[in-house]
């Protein structure tokens, strides 16, 4: 039957009154065949939960300032990890969504987040991080009628600091702030290496409020995580000394951060080497300088670090007596395209660096050296600072430096 003449037929019986309506309606339904079926209600996607997830950060930011919270899960433990750093000026402000709600009723978001440990960081830290949150769980702040919990903080496209990641071994003196993702025998080697870089540094420059700060991540990928940077940049870099939430220049915290895998590869009198290199970069507030060469940067802080070491040349500068055995001396001082860390002879040009600035220190006296070195880093060009601190330019230099690696190699 034609919905038009049901229409019709309905239409008659409405204008004879209603008596015997329902009768001939189920009649006619009858004769169409079948049984009359409601459609079920259109399945309504999951929706993610911004006013409960604000309320979990809430809860989570009250926790960290309060010193007696204890909080449940991953808020128990980020509040343990920023009572043993006293974190202070920490916020956290949910931005967006980064993506669909998952079976389980997680989704991840950007939250804008501000920390700085205290004592040691002069400055507040600044970053945008993905956290995953999760509707229903038992734990969290409830709004809009759900409960939502914060399950994780990391992944995505964002760094992510190592304080929110998961538990972790802090040691803190003085001088020096030790942060291992990992037991307290890890953390009391690093403690001890740490102290040493702050003594090492001192005999050579001046650090008159030492507050050096090392992080420890588990693994090479988890620290390419805190720095968000392509998987595999760090392969055997050792650490790397970089402001706390990756913005360029002095306004934020600089910490060191330890490649685990590649640290654990050295010998102790390597590791020590290390830290120490990279504690003269903190030291010195050459994180964010554009000023100075890489020569004078590096081999500044390879001179500071090897300053004291009781090794000869042929261990010190193996590599790059090889390069010059092989292709001769270099035709300039090292410079960006020679500092690639994935290039096969990583390492020889931080040797030829080292070299420049021992054989400056040589030819005019180690305090000459600290001295271009503090002009420069502040802005002074270094050929005519050279030449009015020492009567010689940078061409000089290098053709002293060129005949010492032709000696070392022996051509």
């Amino acid at each position: 039957m034609s919905p038009g003449i049901l229409f019709r037929m309905l239409a008659g019986h409405l204008r004879s009154g209603a008596t015997g309506l329902l009768l001939s309606v189920l009649l006619l339904l009858a004769g169409c065949g079948g049984t009359y079926v409601a459609p079920p209600p259109a399945a309504q996607a999951a929706q993610s939960n911004p006013v409960g997830a604000q309320a979990a950060l809430n809860t989570l930011v009250r926790d960290v300032r309060d010193e007696h919270a204890t909080g449940q899960g991953l808020d128990a433990t980020l509040t343990a990890n920023a009572r043993a750093l006293r974190v202070s000026g920490f916020t956290a402000r949910y931005i967006s969504d980064e993506g669909g709600v998952a079976a389980n009723g997680s989704w991840p978001a950007q939250v804008d987040i501000t920390w700085r440990f205290g004592g040691f960081d002069a400055s507040t830290a600044h970053e945008t991080v993905t956290a995953t949150f999760t509707s229903g769980a038992r734990s969290g702040s409830a709004a809009n009628g759900r409960s939502v919990g914060i399950s994780s903080f990391g992944g995505g496209d964002q760094r992510v600091p190592l304080w929110l990641t998961g538990p972790l071994t802090v040691r803190r003196s003085s001088d020096t702030l030790v942060v291992v993702a990992g037991n307290a025998r890890e953390a009391a080697q690093y403690v001890r290496l740490a102290a040493n870089a702050v003594a090492t540094v001192r005999r050579v420059v001046s650090w008159p409020r030492p507050r050096l700060v090392i992080e420890v991540p588990a693994s090479e990928a988890d620290l390419e995580q805190e720095l968000q940077v392509t998987q595999g940049s760090y392969s055997g870099v050792a650490a790397v000394t970089a402001t706390d939430d990756g913005t360029a220049g002095h306004s934020s915290p600089v910490h060191v951060f330890v490649n685990p895998e590649a640290i654990g590869s050295l010998t102790t009198t390597g590791a020590q080497v290390v830290l120490s290199h990279e504690a003269t970069h903190a030291a010195t507030n050459a994180v964010g300088s554009s000023n100075l060469p890489e020569w004078l940067l590096e081999g500044f802080a390879d001179y500071v670090a090897l300053r004291n070491v009781p090794l000869p040349l042929s261990v010190t500068a193996r590599q790059i007596r090889a390069e010059v055995r092989a292709h001769g001396a270099p035709m300039h001082l090292p410079g960006p395209a020679q500092f690639n860390d994935q290039a096969d002879d990583f390492g020889a040009e931080y040797e030829a660096a080292w070299l420049a600035c021992r054989t400056l220190s040589d030819l005019t006296g180690e305090h000459r050296l600290v001295e271009l070195y503090d002009r420069v880093r502040d802005g002074a060009p270094v050929d005519s600072t050279m030449r009015s601190l020492d009567g010689f330019g940078v061409s000089h230099l290098t053709a002293v430096w060129q005949q010492r690696l032709r000696d070392l190699a022996g051509r």
